[in-house]
Formats: structure tokens, C-alpha cells, sequence
């Protein structure tokens, strides 16, 4: 179950152009430390002048510590390596791609898709928004609109959740060596014999799961008119494997008016749907608001797939045309809303490490469905004579067979 707590005050961040400038001026204003986790770090102007905040930051005294995911930075880990290392910035790289044989290796396609960012152990940053400019596309070059995504700032009790769960990862990961270790400082596996060393990365494991969190940092928002309930959910491959998921169908389940989902990546296993599906029975209006402009058309394919059963309940569909779609929110009922990493497919679902932040606050939710419902309406409707037309009748089982296939070359469960 989440772990909801009081006192927090969460920001809407629409597209890079809201987020980015955020995350410079926390940077340039860090103190103490700075911890990035992201799936894309690139190499374009905008990623640059983010990567040099960084770089500024560790030269003047601030711990930044940066883990990036091996595939979804591969073109630029050599230009952040060179950077970093010559600044003092600790750097690792998740699960490096090496080998063309790595896309048949099981367990390989377990990825870092997380976007997270704690300032001090007191700001953070969560959501969709990859560090690479909003109108580029790694596969499909420059637009001229940007991507549709999503991310929040949030201060209070809530920050530290954030602080603990990247700092057991960096830990954990650092401790087993299974990333290519880019550090100043930190040790490897064969220096953790040294006593003293195991002390200090036990102390820091400790604090990462809480125990000796600052009573100042609990302090952020309590006092202040505007104080959110929030929770930080993460899908891992130990306690939490379907933690994101759940949080989800729970929502879902208690729905009374309303569900908005927006997601670029749609192949929902059967529970999920059947949320969906009963709450479109029981009157709620459910909207779900999906890739128009596919950047792959084997997932466009895999949502495709499953239009007819959603639009048999009552579930009305919308696909983004203006540019492409990378937010993953949800609002219900204007109470509860999610921002954060997962895609509702069996890859966020079941395999990758992702991060959703909860928010239980009428004005938040109410602002993420405002600026949600602006898009569903320039949104194109999904209507039944129309995908008679699109969806051959061998679409769907095609697409769940390569599904299966997939979860299992993941080294996911193979019930979804």
C-alpha cells in the first residue's frame, strides 16, 4: 500500500518548458546535494545546459550524484562521461547496451525508466519528461510542436520517499556491480570488505530507507495554506513488482464521476482493463487519451488492439494529434490524481523500474484535469465505424502473442 503522508505541496510542470527551467534554478541553488535519475540524458542544447548546471553544482561543493539508463542514453553517454568526470559528478550508467546479442538476453530489457530528481532532501521532481529538448525526437528528429508530457515539483515529507527509494538503488546497484560504475568516490564491490567502508554505506542505507531523516525536511508545507496528501509508488522487481499497477485498479475501483488516462503506451493485462470496463458500466465517465502521431507503430498496433472492448463498455477514446504523446497521468474524480513514469504495458507494468507520485488534493487534480480535458477536446475521437476500418481482425491476437513473448524475454511474469 502507498505510503501517504501530509504536509506537501505539489506543482504542475506541463512539457519541458515548464520543468526544465525548474530544475536549473534548484541547481544553481542546490546546497548540499543532488540526486538525477532519468531513461534519456541527451547531448542536444537543452540537455547541455542542464548537464552543465550539474557540473557547476559539483565544482562549488554539492554531491551530485547522476545514474542514467544504458539504452535510453546510450547515444550520449560518452559526452556525459567526459563532462562529468572531469567535474567531480558521480555517474553510472544502468544496465549498459553493449552487444547486438543483448536484445535477445533475458532479463536485459529491465530498464531504468524513472524520472526523478531530490534537491537537498527537500525539493523533487518527478514525472514522464526525459532530459532531452521537447520538439526532438530521438527517431524521428525535430518537430515543430513538443511533446505532450508531464512532470511535478513537490516539496514536504513526501520529497524524502523520493531521496530514500533513489538512494537504495544507487546503493544497491553500487554494492552489486551491476551497472558500469562511473564514480569519484564511490566504492566497488571488492573495497566493501573494508570495515569502516561497510559502516558508511550502511549508515547511508539506513538513511536511505528512513531511519534518519531530518526533522526539518518534515516541516516543508505544514505550516502553509496550501498542504497536499501524497505518496510516492515505484514498480521494482522485489516488493513492489505490481505496486503502480494496483494503485491504479484501486483508484479505478472507487471512481464515481470520472477517470482521465493519458498515456502514449497502451496493452492494459485483464485486470486493468476489467477496472476500466467496470467503471464505464456503472455510469463513470471514462476517457482515455492516447497516441494519435505513433513514434512505434508496433505499440500504436497494441493499443489498436484493444479499442473495440474498451468502446463496447462505454469507454470513449481520443488520440493526440498535435505532436507526440509522452505523459502518463490520470485524474478521478478531481480528487486523486498520478504523475510519473509508467505507461499502462506489460514493460512499465511487469519489468521496468518506474515512479508514479499520488496526490489526494482537489486544486492539484483539478488543474491536471483542466489542462487534460484542453487536450482531449483538440483530441481526435475514436469512433467504431472508423476502426472497423484500421484494426484487421489478425491485429489483436498477433499483438498479444509478440506480448507474451515479450514479457517472457523481459524475465517478467507471464500472467498479466
Amino acid at each position: 500500500m502507498p505510503n501517504w503522508t501530509g504536509g506537501n505541496c505539489v506543482e504542475l510542470l506541463p512539457l519541458g518548458e515548464a520543468l526544465f527551467p525548474a530544475l536549473l534554478r534548484a541547481w544553481r541553488a542546490a546546497c548540499s546535494e543532488i540526486w538525477l535519475e532519468t531513461y534519456i540524458f541527451h547531448d542536444d542544447p537543452v540537455a547541455r545546459e542542464l548537464a552543465q548546471a550539474l557540473v557547476d553544482a559539483a565544482r562549488r561543493g554539492v554531491r551530485v550524484r547522476v545514474l542514467v539508463d544504458g539504452l535510453g542514453s546510450n547515444r550520449s553517454i560518452g559526452t556525459l562521461q567526459a563532462l562529468f568526470d572531469a567535474s567531480g559528478v558521480e555517474f553510472m550508467v544502468y544496465r549498459p547496451w553493449r552487444h547486438w546479442f543483448d536484445f535477445v538476453q533475458r532479463g536485459h530489457w529491465r530498464r531504468l525508466h524513472r524520472k526523478l530528481c531530490v534537491v537537498d532532501a527537500t525539493q523533487a521532481f518527478i514525472g514522464g519528461i526525459n532530459l532531452i529538448d521537447d520538439r526532438l525526437d530521438l527517431h524521428h528528429g525535430w518537430s515543430t510542436q513538443p511533446r505532450l508530457d508531464y512532470a511535478v515539483a513537490l516539496r514536504g515529507p513526501a520529497a524524502l520517499q523520493v531521496r530514500a527509494s533513489m538512494k537504495r538503488l544507487w546503493l544497491r546497484t553500487a554494492a552489486t556491480g551491476s551497472v558500469r560504475r562511473r564514480l569519484a568516490h564511490a566504492p566497488g564491490p571488492d573495497l566493501l570488505r573494508s570495515a569502516p567502508t561497510r559502516r558508511r554505506y550502511l549508515a547511508e542505507l539506513l538513511d536511505a530507507n528512513g531511519l534518519s531523516a531530518s526533522a526539518a525536511v518534515l516541516q516543508h508545507c505544514a505550516d502553509g495554506g496550501q498542504s497536499m496528501r501524497a505518496a510516492l509508488v515505484v514498480r521494482d522487481n522485489l516488493l513492489h513488482r505490481r505496486a503502480i499497477e494496483h494503485a491504479y485498479i484501486r483508484a479505478i475501483d472507487r471512481a464515481r464521476s470520472s477517470v482521465l488516462l493519458a498515456t502514449p503506451y497502451f496493452y492494459p493485462g485483464r485486470a486493468f482493463r476489467a477496472a476500466l470496463q467496470r467503471a464505464a458500466q456503472r455510469g463513470v465517465e471514462v476517457t482515455l487519451l492516447l497516441q494519435g502521431r505513433a513514434d512505434y507503430r508496433a505499440a500504436a498496433w497494441a493499443a489498436q488492439a484493444l479499442y473495440a472492448e474498451m468502446l463496447r463498455c462505454g469507454v470513449r477514446i481520443r488520440e493526440y494529434q498535435r505532436a507526440f504523446l509522452h505523459g502518463k497521468v490520470a485524474v478521478i474524480d478531481e480528487v486523486w490524481a498520478t504523475v510519473g513514469s509508467s505507461n499502462i504495458d506489460p514493460l512499465s507494468l511487469l519489468v521496468n523500474r518506474e515512479a508514479n507520485l499520488l496526490v489526494r488534493d482537489a486544486r492539484f487534480a483539478r488543474a491536471l484535469a483542466t489542462h487534460l480535458r484542453a487536450q482531449i477536446d483538440d483530441a481526435l475521437p475514436v469512433e467504431p465505424a472508423r476502426l472497423r476500418r484500421r484494426v484487421a481482425w489478425w491485429v489483436p491476437p498477433l499483438v498479444a502473442l509478440v506480448a507474451r513473448l515479450l514479457i517472457v524475454l523481459a524475465g517478467g511474469t507471464r500472467r498479466y
